[in-house]
């Protein structure tokens, strides 16, 4: 009896003993180095978690939480731009207005045999405007019995200046009259240009030449002058 409760006791104490020796303590885990040895390119488990919000965040060049300017340098150009137009454009001289004389024109009859009187009136803007109608009335007559002397005449040029009318004509050879034709158209010349107050002389050119005699007949003074027309 005695030995069945000593090898029941040993047994249990066989089993006890067992028991403890099958649970070992767990060893505690290692501290980790947060220290990253050279040349170890290994992350580091101490680094910062990458999808924290509450990291700053790292840009391309290594610098934490700043923004990179935008380079100015690299705009495009910009297109040229035009200068600014001026406001008011400059204003254009004003022409003078159109006037109307009526002044005495001198033709002939058919027959060349007196000088002839009629009233016409002219059109210019300016003064040189006015003797250069005045010159064109004694071409044209409008009147079947009014005969032009200076029909046939070319005017080249027509300029006053300092009180002379001077008249540059290129005379063809239809334009040419007789004795009495050559002095009417002087005579008509001289009235018709005397009438204004401030023309004191004429100078009558052909194709720029001061000639002897306008057609051969009469003697032709250089200049014209005023007497009493």
């Amino acid at each position: 009896m005695n030995k069945k409760l000593l090898s029941a006791a040993l047994l249990a104490l066989v089993m006890v003993a067992g028991a403890g020796c099958g649970q070992k303590p767990a060893a505690a885990p290692a501290a980790q180095d947060t220290t990253q040895q050279p040349g170890d390119t290994s992350v580091n488990a101490a680094q910062p978690d990458p999808t924290d919000p509450t990291e700053p965040e790292q840009t391309g060049n290594g610098q934490e939480g700043k923004e990179t300017a935008p380079n100015q340098t690299d705009k495009p150009d910009e297109p040229n731009k035009q200068p600014d137009k001026p406001d008011k454009q400059p204003q254009k001289p004003e022409e003078p207005s159109v006037q109307k004389q009526t002044i005495e024109v001198y033709y002939t009859d058919p027959q060349e045999l007196e000088l002839k009187k009629s009233e016409k009136e002219i059109e210019f803007r300016q003064d040189n405007d006015k003797y250069k109608a005045a010159f064109k009335a004694l071409q044209e007559s409008g009147d079947a019995d009014l005969i032009p002397l200076w029909g046939k005449m070319e005017l080249k040029s027509l300029e006053f200046k300092e009180g002379m009318v001077t008249v540059d004509v290129h005379m063809p050879d239809e334009a040419r009259l007789g004795a009495g034709g050559e002095q009417f158209a002087l005579d008509a010349l001289t009235k018709t240009m005397f009438q204004f107050k401030e023309v004191e002389s004429i100078e009558l050119l052909v194709d720029g030449q001061k000639l002897e005699s306008l057609m051969g007949h009469m003697d032709l003074d250089h200049p014209i002058k005023r007497n009493g027309n």
